[in-house]
């Protein structure tokens, strides 16, 4: 205890001298300053080290009762009574169904943070033959939020327990429903800003990662700027006329037309936005006609558009709609298009990336910081970023030399349990760093 007050009181003398002296000065307390933060680092890597069996274990009972979106509740109960075993100054339930905030106040005067794991499953069967596979038939944990949410548990246990020696407080966020909500609900990210996740207090930035089963473990992958796709949903009713097949003259098919249009749309991404941005307009289901021998009056079409720039997102709704009316007048046929935002693009804020890269650095060592492409997957994280700064990361759990190669989303999914050791260690400095960073500031 003793040890913890003399690094609060160092570190408190540290920033004043800083303010009031000269530059040679400044150089040696910077000196000293950088000592106690490798210390600190230092402890913290101790700690998550010590936590490992118990990061796992955790991480393998989410992963046993898997829930699906606005369904978790057993993990919200979950992570509520642990943080009400850690003592948190704050925990607030039932946010958004399930959703689970905890706040931290640390015993210096500084800014409010937030970070962010996300809780829910996927409709998909377990294939694994692992100890911990899972016991609720056809949900898993195939997209690596029990990782999201264990380690998020491990940093609040870390934090916790350092909580006298930080700037300012820590909101640590739980969300429900991240992979959408069901048809007819409303939930996730943006169901828990509504209900005000973002308020009392108000976080000056936002952090969070996601599991990435192409990056090997012991690496970290990040962007700066665009990170994540947007993400939404169309519906096209293809209208025509019913009649016997052997006289398709007296109708009009709207397989035909459907067809037509599948085809055209693909033009929009080919010739009609610039080349340069990133676009995905896929169409994943067709389904129309009920006999052999009639021409189908109705045809519909469900697909997706993924785009990293907003003004692009808005272009192609529009064009979408332009394509489709001039293919379906041509043959005298007519259509309807339900299109639905999903989450926006997942955009980190470049100065918040530059601060907290050096701290990330120091860490995981120069090596294993892996730049990447934006990808044209989606995350609801983008909410948050809408109100505030954030910076969304992914955490490596993949290890070729295990087999443990399966992408999210499928059926063999797993990752190294090393990552949750990794990626405990690793915000909880991200954190921290970011509080006594804008402590010097205040």
């Amino acid at each position: 205890m003793k040890s913890k007050v003399a690094l609060i009181a160092l570190t408190s003398v540290a920033m004043c001298l800083l303010a009031n002296i000269g530059v040679g000065q400044q150089s040696i307390i910077s000196s000293a300053t950088s000592q106690i933060t490798s210390a600190r680092e230092q402890r913290i890597t101790q700690m998550a080290e010590a936590m490992r069996a118990r990061l796992i274990a955790q991480r393998r009972d989410f992963h046993i009762h898997p829930e699906l979106s606005n369904r978790e509740e057993r993990t919200a109960r979950v992570v509520a009574e642990r943080l009400r075993e850690l003592k948190f100054d704050e925990v607030r339930t039932n946010i958004a169904r399930h959703g689970v905030v905890g706040i931290l106040r640390g015993g210096r005067p500084g800014a409010t943070i937030a970070v962010r794991a996300d809780m829910d499953a996927l409709p998909i069967n377990e294939m694994m033959n692992v100890p911990y596979r899972s016991q609720n038939a056809g949900v898993k944990h195939a997209c690596g939020h029990d990782v999201h949410t264990s380690v998020e548990l491990g940093v609040a246990e870390i934090l916790s327990s350092m909580r006298a020696e930080i700037p300012g407080t820590i909101k640590f966020i739980f969300q429900p429903a991240e992979e959408g909500a069901p048809a007819g609900e409303e939930g996730g990210a943006a169901l828990m800003i509504k209900e005000g996740v973002l308020e009392n207090p108000r976080p000056a930035a936002i952090f969070g990662l996601h599991v990435m089963p192409n990056i090997e473990v012991g690496q970290v992958g990040y962007n700066s700027g665009a990170a994540m796709a947007s993400s939404d949903k169309f519906i096209i009713t293809v209208h025509g006329k019913k009649v016997h097949g052997a006289y398709p003259h007296d109708g009009i098919d709207a397989v035909t037309v459907a067809a037509e249009c599948i085809t055209a749309l693909q033009t929009i991404r080919s010739r009609r936005v610039d080349t340069t941005e990133p676009l995905v307009l896929s169409i994943g289901i067709v389904q129309g006609g009920n006999r052999f021998n009639i021409i189908a009056d109705e045809v519909k079409l469900e697909g997706t558009v993924r785009t990293l720039n907003e003004d692009v997102r808005k272009r192609v709704q529009a064009l979408m709609r332009e394509t489709l009316a001039g293919v379906t007048s041509a043959y005298g046929a007519s259509y309807e298009m339900q299109y639905e935002e999903g989450a926006a693009v997942t955009f980190n804020d470049p100065k918040l990336v530059e601060e907290t890269l050096p701290v990330m650095r120091r860490v995981m060592g120069e090596s294993n910081m892996v730049t990447r492409k934006p990808q044209m997957g989606a995350e609801d994280f983008s909410y948050y970023q809408r109100v505030v700064p954030g910076f969304f990361y992914f955490l490596g759990v993949g290890n070729k030399s295990k087999g443990i190669t399966a992408m999210i989303h499928t059926p063999e999914f797993d990752v190294d349990e090393e990552s949750l050791v990794i990626g405990t260690r690793l915000m909880s400095n991200v954190l921290l760093d970011y509080l006594e960073r804008h402590a010097q500031n205040r």
